[in-house]
């Protein structure tokens, strides 16, 4: 864990990323209200954050490169494997970033996390009886990229599954997909109705967004989720109403586009589905000491 976190640290500073925090405390959603945890906040409703993200945009305009590992929340009622409360999120976010800038950076980040484990922790890897031969493949072949249109005949085909067009890949199909494969799958363009609102719509493709779901091997399934981010206030308004939200909550968010905006996008990797990953663990809840 420990040489997991310092990779995360190491790979975005020596890509000339900054630091930078943002609150816990937060008044909008990010993720999808359904996963809020709300606390009384001197007796006004606020949230524990779900993502640095929104305020990320706000720092991109004046430093441009930016990360962060921090705690985020999720009221997910789901005693799962692959599920916490409460877990490490490393986040970054870039300014004058086009979609394929977003891609390198996460398979540039996982593939230096990988190698500084291979490099530091074979002992502990021995311990948990995990195969190096599953590992290795991740620092030394590329990564494969694919539309959701290619993973769903994929499914359709190869695994005898009947997932129609605007499903989201939820954990039966990640499993199934990912097991095809010994690297990470780059599952990009997914249809715009089961992403979040802050996502760009592709112009080649107006059905989809310009995001990405990178899903590990072996079952272990998305590891990130990113995106290029929508520049437009007027169409993130459509958005946000379209899926039930107030767009007045959103206001000082808005304004970061009042006098326009530049071509900007990131991603979150949850850490203990990494650290899960790595060690080959059946249970999410053993890659943090307090789950």
């Amino acid at each position: 864990r420990s040489t997991v976190f310092g990779a995360i640290h190491e790979y975005f500073r020596s890509q000339g990323f900054y630091e930078y925090q943002s609150p816990c405390f937060t008044a909008n959603q990010c993720e999808g209200g359904s996963t809020l945890f709300t606390v009384d906040y001197f007796g006004k409703p606020i949230f524990l954050t779900q993502s640095w993200q929104l305020y990320a945009e706000a720092g991109i305009f004046s430093l441009e490169k930016i990360y962060c590992i921090a705690p985020s929340f999720r009221a997910e009622r789901s005693k799962t494997s692959r599920h916490l409360t409460e877990y490490w999120h490393a986040e970054m976010e870039l300014a004058w970033a086009n979609f394929d800038d977003i891609l390198r950076h996460g398979e540039g980040v996982i593939k230096h996390i990988f190698k500084k484990v291979l490099e530091n922790n074979k002992l502990d890897l021995e311990v948990l009886e995990r195969d190096l031969n599953k590992l290795k493949p991740i620092v030394e072949k590329p990564f494969i990229r694919m539309t959701y249109d290619d993973a769903i005949k994929i499914l359709n085909t190869k695994c005898k599954m009947d997932v129609p067009w605007g499903k989201d890949l939820r954990t039966i199909e990640e499993e199934k997909l990912t097991k095809l494969y010994d690297v990470p799958l780059m599952v990009t363009n997914y249809p715009k109705e089961v992403k979040a609102f802050y996502m760009r719509v592709d112009s080649k493709n107006p059905k989809t967004v310009l995001g990405v779901d990178f899903l590990a091997p072996e079952g272990y399934g998305e590891i990130i989720g990113g995106s290029e981010r929508e520049s437009d206030p007027e169409e993130i308004n459509k958005k946000l109403r379209a899926q039930g939200e107030n767009p007045d909550i959103y206001g000082w968010y808005l304004d970061l586009r009042k006098y326009g905006s530049v071509p900007h996008g990131g991603f979150g990797l949850g850490v203990e589905r990494v650290i899960s990953w790595v060690c080959g663990l059946d249970n999410i809840k053993d890659a943090i000491p307090f789950p």
